[in-house]
């Protein structure tokens, strides 16, 4: 599939965006993120606010790009079809939740990480990228 130059330039600038906001909240801190999690300790909470300011920045456009009728750069929008909760989304969910609170990182700040050369992150993201491979050979087909 050929993407077009606007479409891949669009792409590079929202993860930039992405990265430096992670950057100023201090999202790529594992430090951070783990003082966050203990919420029986040295708790901050300071990322409640930054994913409650996320959140809504997102509620709010989300209606107004929804209500374009198609995206800038492809023919439709491509949104979740699956809403019900059931066993596969609650395990991913703990898994999920266990490695961020083991790593201190969720994928998109791991990934963010490791542009300062972080040791920490470079094993958290070869992580997660073995377990989206183990994930494809032993779960995904039995999804089918």
């Amino acid at each position: 599939m050929t993407r077009s130059p606007a479409r891949n330039a669009s792409a590079l600038l929202a993860g930039l965006i992405f990265g430096l906001g992670l950057a100023i909240s201090q999202m790529v801190s594992p430090r951070k993120v783990l003082d966050f999690l203990d919420v029986s300790g040295n708790w901050d909470p300071s990322l409640l606010f930054v994913m409650a300011g996320a959140v809504g920045v997102a509620m709010l456009a989300s209606r107004f790009v929804l209500e374009r009728g198609q995206p800038l750069f492809e023919s439709e929008f491509h949104l979740p079809q699956l809403t019900k909760v059931d066993r596969r989304l609650l395990v991913g969910s703990a898994i999920f939740g266990a490695g961020w609170g083991i790593g201190g990182y969720c994928p998109g700040p791991g990934i963010a990480a490791l542009s300062a050369g972080s040791v920490d992150a470079l094993v958290f993201v070869a992580g997660m990228v073995l377990g989206s491979l183990l994930y494809r050979l032993i779960a995904a087909p039995q999804a089918d």
